[in-house]
């Protein structure tokens, strides 16, 4: 079982990924993981899904960037993956992302880990240049053109949202063909564009029953587009500190756990990451 950690957005100072996940890879964890926000609204319709009043945290204001956060990361680090927990795709040039991805894999030596989401503030989205109502078929789309970016030489894309003639784009991800494209959440049709065209599957707040339910889904629909179950993991995210958790995801068909690391400073982080890998890292 895979065990990773999510860095804390902070009011104020963001903490020092650096510093954690030096020491996340120092413990043993597999992964370490940074959330992403570019902007957020003053004002918004949009209810927060993570809580029962629907109110957003103020930490999600000031959220860092992931890339440049995990540049920082990959440059202290060997072995210890990077992941963005998630990258909101439609909020983004997949040009200018292409390029990003493939920087920070080509100098952390291919440990970078694409999680994506298509966002569930209509307010950001449409602010940073999204089409909310179509954000997954925009994501898609993203997605595909970057897999060309990073698979061709001279590399083209002409759909609905984006269309480019033949261009370059260097370095290549280290990792062949690409990092892998791991779709976040739990979207009515997830599954089947998983399947589709992604890589693995990381979902949040569930319960092992619908891991279990989720793999099998998965397990058909992959044989169905004509891959290998086994080659798509899925990875639960936002987790506490719970042995007996991990050990019921992991007997539901899980492949790995981030944990969502709590903190109020990068010292308080690096603290409570040294406590959680005392509870689940053997």
């Amino acid at each position: 079982m895979k065990i990773g950690v999510s860095v804390p957005s902070v009011v104020g100072a963001p903490v020092d990924v650096a510093v954690l996940a030096q020491r996340a890879e120092e413990l043993g964890f597999d992964s370490i993981w940074v959330p992403e926000h570019p902007i957020l609204p003053v004002h918004s319709a949009s209810p927060f899904p993570g809580s029962a009043d629907g109110i957003i945290p103020e930490s999600y204001s000031h959220m860092m960037d992931p890339f440049i956060a995990l540049s920082r990361a990959s440059a202290v680090t060997e072995k210890i993956h990077l992941g963005t927990g998630i990258c909101l795709v439609p909020e983004r040039n997949p040009l200018l992302l292409a390029k990003v991805i493939a920087t920070l894999d080509h100098y952390s030596g291919g440990r970078f880990l694409f999680g994506i989401g298509a966002g569930w503030l209509k307010e950001e989205t449409e602010i940073m240049g999204g089409n909310f109502a179509h954000r997954w078929s925009q994501t898609r789309e993203a997605v595909q053109a970057m897999k060309e970016l990073w698979t061709k030489d001279e590399a083209e894309f002409h759909g609905k949202y984006y269309d480019f003639p033949p261009v370059f784009s260097w370095p290549k991800p280290a990792r062949k063909p690409h990092p892998p494209v791991i779709l976040g959440g739990m979207a009515k049709n997830v599954l089947q564009r998983v399947a589709a065209w992604g890589d693995g599957w990381m979902p949040n707040r569930v319960t092992p029953e619908q891991i279990r339910a989720g793999r099998a889904t998965l397990d058909e629909l992959a044989t169905t587009h004509g891959r290998d179950p086994g080659s798509i993991e899925i990875t639960i995210f936002g987790r506490e500190p719970d042995n007996d958790e991990i050990r019921s995801f992991e007997e539901a068909g899980a492949d790995g756990v981030v944990i969502r690391l709590p903190g109020t400073s990068t010292e308080d982080a690096a603290s409570r990451l040294s406590s959680i890998a005392g509870q689940v890292l053997g």
